[in-house]
């Protein structure tokens, strides 16, 4: 258990464990009584924490929405920024966010599963590529606006984040940024289905 005294390795572990915390679940269970796994699409993401709540509680969903919104981006960044001060190198904070991201997609709370990951995704991408995530918001923002389709919208920002990251940033190595694309993709093949099937709900 000596690997456990490496500084990189705690950070990996504090990492996967901070973003595995469902502050969705939480929140809906504590301030509204409702539990966001069991209705809606199941996801503990800010989505559908607003899509239960707003059925019983207009006002307190878009409160518990942008809550659970903050707290899944900060859980990354917090790790990371701490990090970030004590000097661990750039390929360890790499991890750092990767884990993170895993974390909350597959969190060891609730026997492995999870959100989408994007609000995690977009608070560690923000640390690492602010430009590039500053980008990506902005095309989700016109995608929330125009299409209304949450997990539409969020692809196609991840998208537009990855094809920067490739143009502002040729030299760095992308298989993080691949590989935390890749596992909000897979995330969102539910989504997808639904998209396709024409019963893929619009946030009004």
């Amino acid at each position: 258990m000596e690997f456990l005294n490496n500084i990189n390795i705690q950070f990996f572990i504090l990492a996967y464990f901070a973003g595995g915390i469902p502050f969705g679940l939480l929140l809906a269970k504590w301030f509204a009584g409702v539990d966001v796994k069991e209705s809606g699409s199941g996801s503990i993401g800010a989505t559908n924490v607003l899509r239960v709540v707003k059925e019983t509680n207009p006002s307190l969903a878009k409160k518990l929405g942008a809550a659970t919104l903050a707290l899944d981006a900060l859980k990354g960044i917090v790790v990371l920024v701490i990090a970030m001060m004590i000097g661990l190198s750039e390929s360890t904070l790499w991890g750092i966010a990767v884990l993170a991201v895993i974390g909350h997609c597959f969190s060891p709370y609730l026997s492995f599963e999870g959100g989408k990951g994007v609000a995690t995704g977009m608070g560690v991408m923000m640390v690492m590529l602010p430009i590039e995530t500053i980008i990506a918001l902005v095309v989700w923002a016109i995608g929330a606006k125009v299409i209304r389709i949450s997990s539409l919208s969020s692809m196609t920002a991840l998208l537009a984040l990855v094809i920067a990251s490739f143009i502002l940033k040729p030299e760095m190595a992308h298989a993080p940024v691949l590989i935390i694309a890749f596992i909000l993709f897979y995330k969102h093949i539910p989504n997808f289905i639904r998209l396709f099937k024409g019963q893929e709900r619009r946030v009004i």
